[in-house]
């Protein structure tokens, strides 16, 4: 996985055509044309007009049959055909709109592995729909693993991912993902801590260029006490962060959860912390949410190519009322082309 370079177009997914994906993707071609010179979208067509048609916006679409054609198409937004068309009402969820929205991760995803596509941006899903779907993964991450473990003839366990969540002045990357929180506190283990600290520091010097000033979040209240509210720092933390300082990694801890991510954010960006390690799902997206919504971006960590999507979900409540705001989908093609999040866009 490296920063983009090159000229190969960015593949960006519609999402749930029944939530704000396609208006998010539309949005961000018109307030920023130039950053989505060299994207197309992969998706439905027919479901971008209906976006298009119910905002009021005048674009015009051209349908492209492979990525290489992206760079040719002027004044229109390219968009590469990955599957039937249908009727989808907008706000319900739906196996056809699931089906849909899995076509468009799956063709980007198999494009970005055969190097057709400098990365991928998703727009967001709805996990009921992809499970109505026949999809047997809870959401993108696990879908994405399981493709690009395929097509590198490895199993999802040789091919391990990991989540990290930016907003500006905040890095947090997860040990666990989308488990129950009992499975995520079984799931912090010395090797599972390990595992997410090498994963970490290795795509942060292949996206930026340098070894991350990492931190770690305890499970624990006040990470523990010494013991008195738990042994998991003691047991399985603490073990695995010395390991990785033996193996040359910057990172210290654990620290108190409560408190951990105060210290780490800095606005300014001069923070002398890069990322903080979560034990778990919520406790790490909190305060990265808590920055911005509208701000923050999804990256997975451990694939072979790149992949961001924006930090928030499909809004069906207000999906085609031209409410839904661009800016988390604009800061994921950000960083998608190896730039760093350091300040709100305008």
């Amino acid at each position: 996985m490296t920063a983009l370079t090159s000229a190969l177009p960015l593949a960006i997914t519609m999402g749930d055509p029944a939530g704000i994906g396609p208006e998010i993707i539309l949005k961000s071609f018109i307030q920023q044309p130039e950053w989505m010179k060299n994207c197309v979208v992969v998706g439905d067509i027919a479901v971008m007009r209906q976006h298009a048609q119910l905002l009021g916006l005048s674009l015009e679409f051209k349908s492209i049959e492979s990525t290489a054609q992206a760079h040719t198409v002027q004044a229109a937004i390219p968009v590469l055909q990955t599957g039937p068309t249908a009727h989808i009402e907008l706000g319900l969820v739906s196996a056809v709109a699931g089906r849909m929205a899995a076509d468009a991760v799956i063709w980007a995803a198999q494009a970005a592995l055969r190097g057709e596509v400098a990365g991928v941006v998703t727009a967001p899903l709805h996990k009921k729909a992809l499970s109505l779907a026949g999809i047997p993964h809870p959401g993108h991450t696990e879908l994405l693993q399981s493709l690009a473990a395929e097509h590198l003839g490895l199993s999802e366990n040789e091919l391990p991912v990991r989540m990290m969540l930016t907003s500006p002045g905040l890095s947090t990357v997860l040990v666990s993902i989308h488990v129950s929180l009992r499975q995520a506190i079984d799931a912090v283990t010395q090797a599972q801590v390990l595992q997410t600290l090498q994963i970490t520091h290795r795509s942060w010097q292949q996206l930026h260029g340098h070894s991350p000033r990492m931190v770690v979040a305890g499970l624990n209240p006040h990470a523990g006490e010494d013991g008195l509210f738990g042994l998991e720092e003691i047991n399985e933390i603490a073990p695995a962060i010395a390991q990785a300082q033996q193996m040359g990694m910057t990172v210290s801890g654990p620290y108190p959860p409560d408190t951990v991510f105060m210290d780490a954010h800095s606005a300014s960006g001069q923070s002398t912390t890069d990322v903080v390690i979560a034990m778990y799902h919520d406790q790490g997206l909190i305060p990265v949410k808590y920055l911005g919504l509208e701000h923050g971006v999804n990256q997975t960590l451990g694939l072979p190519f790149v992949r961001t999507s924006p930090d928030h979900g499909t809004a069906f409540d207000i999906a085609g009322r031209g409410l839904a705001n661009p800016s988390s989908l604009l800061a994921a093609i950000k960083v998608a082309r190896g730039e760093r999040l350091n300040q709100r866009l305008s």
